[in-house]
């Protein structure tokens, strides 16, 4: 369907144009000398205009580079901003933690903790909670946890899931469903498949058979992949996960870390989901670096009841900065006065809306194309019907076509997120800014097919 002669040359102007509309950005990124990349964290080098737009501020749902340019902001820090940029309750709350009350960081608790956690509780259920920097911490600590109340060696995660840089998650399935590296995964300790195992998100049979062994602590998972673009479950799958870990003695950890768009208590609350450990991150505290796990009281018991687990000093669950004043502020008010209960109903609205017009809008062009809705995020794949599974989703990839249509909207003042196609809406984003979107991604495939849509979107 794309003329791939005409899609290069389109790339080649949109690169152009990218380049003479950011020069500060640009010089700024080929002035960095003493950092790693050139940039403060390698995945920042993911960048379709040959340098990184540089941040100079922003609010809400809109930021600022240093060239000047404004804006509307559909990635969010890839769900680490979905609640804004320096939304004003966390903002107040962390001023009021660090110059009214003093104190960023002790070892010591707070009472706010104690009321994280039990907001936390009701929306997503478990029953007891400990705090983390990241998801890829809370992670990784949990998966400690499970090993050590199992006695068993191995976890088992979906194919091109997203947990992280945690070492075991780096698997995919290969030629027969075999688990392997995943392409491009750097140094790592010991070969994957001696602590991990793997299965194709909706392949009960795949994952049955990998749990057969007896071997698997915990089935660690997203409820829906997200990293590799958006694929659902099938209706019923959860269930029987559910099912399968409980008849092979494995307990089952969510990661909600990107799945929390689905609702305020994530996916496990809207589609009624059972683990036994829930990992949570980023959006929770409002752009502040925060994460949790939390536990059912039975997993709980069995722990703390182990005489022989150093669960104070250097046991492996630990991490001198979790839980520190600050970053427990931000938690209370993003959950107490941003990411509310209300703020998803309107959150998912709008997203429902972008959705609805981008499908429209490839219906119109007649593209083979789709998208697919979690909440309040949504994000289009250069394939119809969408993938069922991870090595779908990936085989689905087209990185000319990615960059192409990155550049052309950011040229013309729109972010999606640099990794894939995924637009999220903030609680501040309206109907109105998600149609300015719409408008410039209408240019973009008109551009790209080179014809009018067949009908208006």
């Amino acid at each position: 369907m794309i003329d791939r002669a005409r899609l290069t040359t389109l790339l080649a102007t949109e690169r152009e144009s990218f380049a003479e509309r950011n020069p500060r950005s640009r010089a700024a990124y080929e002035a960095a000398t003493h950092l790693f990349g050139n940039v403060p964290m390698t995945w920042m080098n993911k960048k379709a205009g040959g340098f990184p737009l540089y941040f100079d501020g922003g609010f809400g749902n809109r930021v600022r580079d240093i060239d000047g340019h404004e804006y509307l902001d559909f990635a969010l820090g890839d769900t680490g901003a979905m609640a804004g940029h320096s939304p004003a309750p966390v903002v107040e709350a962390v001023n009021r933690r660090i110059a009214e009350r003093g104190g960023i960081t002790t070892m010591l608790p707070t009472e706010e903790a104690e009321w994280v956690g039990a907001e936390l509780h009701r929306r997503f259920g478990l029953d007891l909670w400990s705090f983390s920097l990241t998801a890829t911490d809370a992670n990784r600590w949990a998966i400690r946890l499970v090993r050590a109340v199992t006695g068993r060696s191995k976890i088992l995660f979906h194919s091109y899931c997203y947990h992280g840089s945690v070492d075991e998650s780096l698997i995919v399935a290969g030629p027969g469903g075999a688990g392997i590296d995943r392409p491009g995964n750097v140094g790592a300790p010991m070969p994957v498949t001696e602590t991990s195992r793997v299965a194709e998100i909706n392949d009960l049979e795949g994952l049955e058979r990998q749990l057969a062994d007896g071997d698997v602590a915990a089935v660690l998972i997203e409820p829906a992949l997200t990293n590799i673009g958006i694929v659902l479950p099938d209706e019923g799958y959860h269930a029987r996960v559910r099912d399968l870990t409980r008849r092979y003695g494995a307990l089952l950890i969510i990661d909600e870390t990107h799945t929390f768009s689905a609702g305020p208590g994530g996916a496990t609350a809207a589609w009624g989901l059972e683990p036994d450990v829930l990992v949570i991150g980023k959006a929770i505290g409002g752009g502040i670096p925060s994460g949790a796990y939390g536990l059912s009281r039975e997993l709980a018991d069995r722990i703390l009841d182990r005489d022989d687990l150093d669960l104070v000093d250097m046991g492996g669950v630990g991490g001198t900065l979790a839980g520190n004043p600050m970053s427990v502020a931000a938690m209370r008010a993003t959950l107490e006065q941003v990411l509310t209960d209300a703020a998803f109903e309107t959150m998912i609205d709008t997203a429902t809306h972008y959705t609805d017009g981008v499908r429209h809008l490839f219906e119109d062009f007649g593209l083979p194309w789709s998208i697919t809705q979690l909440g309040a995020r949504a994000e289009y794949r250069f394939a119809d019907p969408a993938p069922r599974t991870g090595t779908e989703a990936a085989e689905a990839a087209d990185g000319e076509l990615e960059d192409f249509l990155h550049l052309f909207l950011a040229n013309r003042g729109i972010l999606l997120t640099p990794f894939h196609n995924m637009a999220l809406m903030a609680p501040s984003t309206t109907r109105a800014d998600v149609d300015v979107h719409l408008d410039v991604l209408a240019q973009a495939l008109r551009a790209l097919t080179g014809s009018q849509a067949r009908a208006s979107a």
